[in-house]
C-alpha cells in the first residue's frame, strides 16, 4: 500500500504523453474502462470539461484520470455535474491505492470548485468497479447512462 507522500497528478503534456499512453489495465478489465488514448481524444473535443491527469508516484507513471466538471448531463440545462470520467490504474499497480488517491483528488477539485457531489459511472459485471466505488462511497442513484450504473459521493 501506498503512503500518499510521493503520489502526485500531472497535466498530460508533450514531456509526459508516452507515460499515459502506456498505462494500461488488466486484460479482463478492458471491457469497463476505455483506454487513456481514447481519453485524451475525447479531452481534446471537450476541452472546457474534460480533466486528464497522469498518476504519479514519485516519477513512476501508476495511472491516469479524467474528471469531468460542469457537464449539461441531460443535454437541457436542468444538471450540471461533476465527477470522475475515466480511471485507469496500470495492471501491476492496482491494490495499492492509487484508485482512492484519484477519487480523493478529483473529489477535492470538485470541492475548490465549489461542487458538492461527486459523480461516475460504472460496467456492471465481475470484472468491473463496483465493488472498489462503493467502497468509497458512492451509492447508486437509480439512473443508467449508456448501460452503466451512475454513482453518487455527497462530498458536504
Amino acid at each position: 500500500m501506498t503512503t500518499g507522500t510521493a503520489l502526485r497528478l500531472e497535466k498530460i503534456t508533450a514531456a509526459n504523453l508516452k507515460a499515459a499512453l502506456a498505462v494500461r489495465v488488466r486484460p479482463e478489465q478492458e471491457f469497463a474502462v476505455d483506454p487513456v488514448v481514447k481519453s485524451l481524444a475525447e479531452a481534446y473535443v471537450h476541452p472546457e470539461t474534460a480533466w486528464p491527469r497522469l498518476i504519479l508516484d514519485g516519477d513512476r507513471p501508476v495511472g491516469f484520470l479524467m474528471g469531468f466538471f460542469g457537464i449539461d448531463w441531460y443535454d437541457d440545462g436542468s444538471a450540471l455535474r461533476s465527477g470522475l470520467w475515466r480511471l485507469n490504474i496500470a495492471a501491476e499497480e492496482q491494490g495499492r491505492g492509487y484508485g482512492r488517491f484519484a477519487v480523493e483528488s478529483v473529489a477535492a477539485e470538485i470541492r475548490r470548485r465549489g461542487g458538492t457531489e461527486c459523480f461516475v459511472t460504472w460496467h456492471p459485471g465481475e470484472d468491473g468497479p463496483e465493488g472498489f466505488y462503493l467502497g468509497l462511497g458512492f451509492r447508486p442513484n437509480g439512473e443508467k447512462a449508456e448501460q452503466e450504473t451512475v454513482g453518487v459521493l455527497e462530498l458536504g
